[in-house]
């Protein structure tokens, strides 16, 4: 399937994972953290997938927009 979107955002990470949007937001921060970017800098749905060990297909029926 076909990722519609390169920047996953804390709504997408509340659809896929079934928690809180704040959790969403934490969840960013750590990938931001881990990947050195600076707090301006987007988290891209590959980034997401690596480090949460998903893969793009699981992911992005959630990717809604």
């Amino acid at each position: 399937m076909e990722v519609k979107r390169i920047c996953i955002y804390p709504k997408d990470i509340q659809r896929i994972t079934g928690k809180s949007e704040r959790y969403g937001r934490l969840l960013i921060s750590k990938i931001k953290e881990r990947n050195e970017k600076e707090e301006h800098q987007l988290v891209t749905v590959d980034e997401f997938c690596r480090y949460t060990g998903l893969t793009i297909d699981q992911v992005s029926p959630f990717m809604v927009d």
